[in-house]
């Protein structure tokens, strides 16, 4: 009888330790292969989308690319399947989805197979947060690949095949190891998101003005000291970000990015607040930590829509008056400068809930008001402000007529019911400095249209003279070439000069409540009026030919109610275009009370029906 051998359960024993892995060990090949399971590849071939994100993985699994094609795994009862006679409907080959999007991110992948070409339908790709230190060449075959996440990677280079992907929408090269880009990156003309931050970039590829579609470009965190003149031509931009670098300034007609709505441009050596007039869609200027000295007139004169500017950490010496006109301003950081006073104009930006002083030698607010916060510092400042007006003379003008600050911050003189007899012409000048396009002076007592006016011609587009005692009105009203909406109600007035015929721009005038007798020979050469308002006056007949109300080709809206018409001419039925025609309240017998109280469209048939009678 044969003797068992005592060492066989220690061999054994043995075996199984030396099958056991540490946790924390170099993974092989053939256990990345193994992360990529049936269910997974079930899964992706229902989506089209797979998810390696954080599986430690140091090789990409070899069938990622044979998706959705045969897959050769070990033919056992567990994970045979491509050659399963049971398997079911929605695994057959033309149920399958191809791969369009793949997210590897996470991982320690230091290099992607050629055979990454295979993917021919991916549009997404995430390989950040990896080892990669190169790309292969045949990346440059994914011609449907939009969105390209490369950050947080060891690469330093890309390969010429690379700049073959014109399809790329939104590509990320942060946090990698680039001294410059190649100068294809201009090919990527479809680009409409790029970030470049956290590399040792010290200049951008001539050229990068081609990347027309970009919306958002992040340079943060390089080495750049100069943008060139040429990103201004990304018309599209509305984020841009370049804090962080080594710039001087910036380009010079930074207005043309007229989309733009974020700057970030923190932590470099800027000295002068770049000039941004045109940029009338920014929100948001980020320029802390900077050398600027001052905040110019223009720069507070071009930025209706900021509401967020930062400051901080500059040299500023003042801030200008102007900064009024920044009427959307909510958050204002002028922390750490050098300031001794601020302007008391802040006090008037309704707006503004978030100001920020601490750190400035301020000689005019005490620390323990500016430690109190916002309120009780506009406080301080609409106190100085008031005493700033304490003279009887300047009270006075006051009471009457608004400052030039209070027009700039509403593009607006409203000196409606004053009981005005006149107007300095000052108040006009300054109403031109302030740039007022609306003129309001309804409701005083004004018999004429003052002298002073005539300063405004070049900038006024409305015009509001109604309630007043006007008699007649001065011919230099025709010079006013930009004039949109003119409202003469409620006056004496028996005509209007023919020269406001040459007032083309205007698109609605309102004569209503007047002593007109038949429509100024002048209204039917406004030939873009919209709107005619002629109700309540003493309008005794039309003209509906071609040579009066036919010439007015736009005119939607007309309004003869309460008149003495006593005949409506049946060509004004041929006035197609007018979508509301008020008539009412005069004299004419035909069309009767039941067809007028129809409306608009029956109106003007009935009077179509009569042109042949």
């Amino acid at each position: 009888m044969e003797k068992k051998s005592v060492c066989a359960p220690k061999e054994r024993k043995s075996q199984r330790f030396r099958q056991i892995r540490p946790i924390f060990h170099a993974k092989t090949k053939n256990e990345d292969d193994d992360i990529l399971t049936k269910a997974l590849i079930k899964q992706t071939w229902k989506t089209g989308v797979l998810n390696l994100s954080g599986k430690g993985l140091a090789h990409v699994p070899e069938n990622v690319w044979n998706i959705p094609g045969s897959i050769n795994f070990e033919d056992d009862d567990e994970t045979r399947y491509c050659m399963d006679k049971r398997k079911s409907e929605e695994e057959e080959w033309w149920n399958r989805q191809n791969l369009v999007e793949l997210n590897l991110s996470s991982n320690s992948i230091a290099t992607i197979s050629t055979n990454i070409q295979k993917l021919e339908d991916l549009s997404i790709l995430n390989l950040s947060n990896n080892l990669l230190t190169q790309l292969p060449a045949e990346i440059g075959f994914l011609r449907k690949l939009t969105h390209l996440n490369l950050n947080s990677n060891k690469l330093a280079k890309l390969p010429v095949e690379f700049f073959k992907l014109q399809d790329l929408r939104v590509l990320d090269l942060s946090h990698n190891n680039f001294d410059d880009i190649h100068a294809d990156l201009v090919d990527l003309v479809m680009l409409e998101n790029l970030d470049l931050s956290h590399n040792n970039l010290k200049s951008l590829p001539s050229g990068i003005g081609f990347l027309v579609r970009l919306t958002s470009l992040n340079i943060s965190f390089n080495h750049i000291k100069e943008l060139p003149n040429d990103i201004v031509n990304i018309r599209s931009l509305i984020k841009l970000n370049v804090m962080n670098n080594d710039l001087q300034n910036l380009p010079e007609f930074m207005g043309e990015l007229r989309k733009m709505e974020i700057l970030y441009s923190q932590n470099n050596n800027i000295t002068v607040i770049p000039n941004l007039v045109g940029c009338n869609a920014l929100k948001e200027i980020q320029l802390g930590c900077n050398s600027i000295e001052a905040i110019s007139d223009e720069f507070c004169q071009s930025l209706p829509q900021l509401k967020v500017l930062n400051l901080k950490d500059n040299k500023l010496k003042e801030i200008s008056k102007e900064i009024v006109l920044l009427r959307s301003l909510s958050t204002l950081d002028v922390s750490n400068n050098l300031l001794e006073q601020l302007p008391s104009t802040l006090s008037m930006l309704s707006h503004l809930t978030n100001l920020q002083v601490e750190g400035n030698p301020l000689k005019t607010i005490r620390r323990d008001i500016v430690q109190c916060g916002t309120a009780r510092i506009l406080k301080i400042l609409r106190n100085e402000r008031v005493s700033e007006a304490s003279t009887a003379k300047i009270e006075e003008i006051c009471d009457n007529f608004p400052d030039k600050y209070e027009m700039k911050r509403h593009r607006t003189l409203n000196l409606s019911l004053k009981e005005l007899v006149d107007v300095p012409e000052e108040v006009f000048r300054d109403a031109v400095e302030a740039d007022v396009s609306c003129i309001n002076l309804s409701r005083n007592k004004l018999t004429t249209i003052p002298e002073g006016f005539k300063v405004m011609n070049s900038v006024a587009t409305e015009l509001d003279l109604s309630v007043n005692f006007l008699k007649d009105v001065p011919d230099f009203l025709s010079q006013f070439t930009h004039i949109c909406y003119l409202n003469l109600s409620n006056n004496l007035l028996e005509s209007l000069p023919d020269s406001l015929g040459l007032l083309n721009t205007i698109r609605e005038i309102n004569i209503a409540s007047n002593k007109l007798r038949i429509l100024p020979n002048c209204l039917y050469q406004m030939t873009n009026l919209e709107i005619l308002q002629a109700s309540g006056n003493q309008i005794e007949a039309i003209d509906a030919s071609d040579e009066g109300l036919g010439a007015l080709k736009k005119l939607a809206q007309l309004d003869l109610s309460n008149n003495s018409i006593e005949v409506l001419p049946p060509i004004l039925g041929n006035l197609k275009q007018i979508k509301n025609l008020q008539v009412i309240g005069n004299k004419f017998r035909h069309p009767r009370h039941q067809i007028l109280m129809k409306g608009t469209h029956s109106i003007l048939s009935y009077l179509r029906d009569r042109i042949s009678e």
